[in-house]
């Protein structure tokens, strides 16, 4: 099961809005491009849209369906590979300070996804996973006005003062 969290500098009110609009989908999520809406209202559960997959020169149709919507807090996606089956990806969201902790659970459900996961398949999802993350927080924290780590407005800290051991003293 690959679990995977990160810190986003960014209101998870902030987070939530890129989670909840479909048209995004596609700028944080690694893989997918043209999303189109398939059915219902996204992220209601039973919403779903369709994307295409590029593996080189495959191109995969897959769907993507909500499953659970906790509002701000928690949204639970199957994602339906085709002949490869289907994933769950849980994306929950903990307010953390200012900021927003967020937490992905993926793991194969049906098909052969999950005959096939192992330490390697788990490595590639580790490592989409970190691409995505990093994608998503990029997206929130232009949305929530941070930069570069920091709130826009709060002065940027080069270099703090440092002593050296026995300065000052006389």
């Amino acid at each position: 099961m690959a679990v995977r969290h990160r810190l986003v500098q960014a209101s998870p009110r902030s987070v939530w809005a890129v989670l909840a609009d479909p048209d995004s989908y596609v700028k944080w999520v690694v893989g997918p491009s043209q999303v189109t809406p398939e059915r219902g209202r996204w992220p209601e559960v039973g919403a779903a849209i369709h994307y295409e997959v590029c593996l080189g020169p495959v191109r995969l149709t897959n769907e993507t369906v909500v499953r659970r919507c906790e509002e701000g807090t928690l949204l639970e996606l199957e994602a339906k590979a085709g002949q490869l089956g289907t994933a769950r990806i849980a994306v929950e969201l903990r307010p953390w300070g200012e900021d927003c902790l967020v937490i992905v659970d993926e793991h194969p459900l049906r098909g052969p996804g999950g005959m096939l996961h192992n330490a390697g398949v788990e490595l590639i999802i580790q490592l989409r996973h970190r691409a995505m993350l990093a994608r998503l927080a990029e997206l929130c924290e232009a949305r929530d006005g941070t930069d570069g780590g920091r709130r826009r407005g709060t002065p940027a800290r080069h270099g703090a003062a440092r002593t050296e051991p026995g300065a000052g003293r006389a």
